[in-house]
């Protein structure tokens, strides 16, 4: 059966500079072993499958994919996901937002311009990790224990643990040992010098999910901003660039509102036509 299909560039108003995403929509009758097989034979970071909604406040549901999996929530799946459903039609029941259903239940995802934002969900788990994990890490990244300045449990969905290393330039110069990292799932935020248009440089790694670098990352940038704006460590609006080691341009539109995070980015279309599923 031929299905309408979209593969889109998320967190980048050009195309092939921010994370690729492909999006099936009317996934109405596919099973889990075809939703897995068909995110492998993509290998991007991220495949979703658009369905009619089970709760009758959303306007769709999305499950996504990774390669190795999938998971509850993610972010630029979120976007583009939104950005498809928008762009094959879909009319939203409220104007100027869009109710989106996933693992996590629902995410609000607001409309200003061309610019797409969602609402970061509640963390899962949060608070400092465990010393022997922080010393795990800076062994895994190849750094001294002193230059891992905060650290933190971001969890949303995916299962994310954060450090903040001394500069931007010092995350760009990680070279991770995969074994060591294992199964965390990691992210890396670093202080951009000033004159810079961002403020932070984010990196992430999954290897276990079968993506061992992520070019461009909302869910995991979701919970840096509501850690890092929460406690002050960054104000309450900032730009994070990500995926300069991939050679990639993303930018992450982080807008905090009283108790409220607001994750932006544009969307930039790449290809779109049907596939036989």
């Amino acid at each position: 059966m031929k299905r309408r299909f979209h593969q889109l560039d998320v967190f980048s108003a050009v195309p092939l500079k921010g994370n690729p995403l492909a999006v099936v929509h009317d996934a109405q009758g596919l099973g889990d072993d075809t939703l897995a097989a068909f995110a492998r034979w993509t290998n991007l970071s991220e495949t979703t499958f658009l369905l009619p909604p089970t709760d009758p406040a959303a306007d769709y549901r999305v499950r996504i994919f990774t390669p190795g999996g999938e998971l509850p929530f993610a972010g630029h799946p979120t976007l583009g996901s939104c950005h498809a459903w928008l762009a094959a039609g879909g009319v939203p029941r409220e104007e100027g937002g869009v109710v989106q259903e996933c693992g996590v239940g629902l995410v609000h995802i607001r409309r200003g311009g061309t610019r797409l934002a969602f609402a970061a969900p509640p963390l899962r788990r949060t608070g400092p990790l465990d010393e022997p994990l922080v010393q795990r890490i800076a062994t895994a990244l190849g750094v001294a224990r002193e230059d891992v300045l905060q650290h933190q449990w971001v969890d949303n969905g995916p299962g994310w643990c954060a450090v903040m290393l001394r500069s931007a330039a010092q995350v760009l110069a990680v070279q991770p040992d995969w074994k060591r990292l294992g199964e965390l799932k990691l992210g890396l935020i670093g202080a951009q010098p000033p004159g810079q248009d961002t403020q932070f440089e984010v990196r992430a790694f999954v290897p276990a999910m079968g993506v061992p670098e992520d070019p461009v990352t909302g869910s995991l940038n979701a919970g840096l901003a509501q850690w890092l704006t929460g406690a002050g460590l960054a104000p309450p609006a900032y730009v994070a660039a990500q995926g300069a080691a991939l050679g990639r341009a993303g930018r992450v539109h982080v807008q905090r509102e009283g108790d409220a995070v607001w994750i932006g980015g544009d969307v930039a279309g790449c290809i779109e036509g049907t596939v036989t599923l």
